[in-house]
């Protein structure tokens, strides 16, 4: 797909770009090249190929879940500067 030069400066236009007939040019080129590897990527046949997130194999580096023992309230609320009914107390956010 070969992209125009108007194409392109309203391309520019959207960027917020100022550019040169040179690279207005160059630009053009570039992103026609781009845009028919793309349409290439299209022509791949894919079928019986599942969809996948990532080629990296699926890990889980997380640790197993396993029940231990907690803090008491008490034992959580000793640093706290201000409680309340076992609960930290906090000044209003909204007022």
């Amino acid at each position: 797909m070969s992209l125009t030069l108007e194409e392109v400066e309203h391309i520019a236009s959207l960027a917020r770009l100022e550019l040169t007939a040179e690279e207005k040019e160059r630009y053009r080129q570039q992103l026609s090249a781009i845009l028919d590897y793309a349409r290439r990527l299209q022509e791949v046949d894919t079928t019986g190929i599942p969809p996948t997130s990532s080629v990296l194999p699926a890990r889980s580096r997380l640790r197993e879940d396993r029940v231990e023992p907690s803090l008491t309230p008490a034992e959580l609320l000793r640093n706290a500067p201000h409680a309340e009914k076992d609960q930290f107390r906090v000044p209003p956010v909204i007022e």
